[in-house]
């Protein structure tokens, strides 16, 4: 069972550190402390996220619908933050954080359809 778990986190940080990578780049971003702070800022909120959700699933009757905003939610407004707070590229982080975060659950969702 806590097997699961550890793949699950490795796995959902390792797609999401590659996706949000990538969208930093694929967005003209080339600024390397904004690159090194996107690994990190998702290294703080996936984890998390994933940890939580994984919980709720298992232990819960919630709607996992609404769990799954809430987290989502809670790691667009978390990297906003930290970005706002410490980028020197991201002129918009709140856009620049839902647009990864929207970029990177929409490629998962594809990639898990399969």
């Amino acid at each position: 069972m806590y097997t699961d778990l550890l793949v699950a986190l490795a796995l959902s940080l390792a797609i999401t550190l590659i996706l949000e990578t990538g969208f930093f780049l694929l967005t003209g971003k080339r600024n390397k402390k904004d690159l090194l702070l996107v690994i990190l800022v998702n290294t703080h909120t996936n984890p998390l996220v994933v940890l939580l959700h994984w919980l709720a699933s298992r232990h819960t009757n919630w709607n996992m619908v609404i769990v799954t905003i809430a987290l989502e939610a809670y790691a667009v407004l978390a990297e906003a933050f930290l970005y706002k707070r410490y980028a020197q590229s991201i002129k918009r982080p709140l856009i620049f954080s839902f647009a990864a975060n929207a970029f990177s659950y929409l490629i998962g969702v594809l990639v898990q359809s399969f």
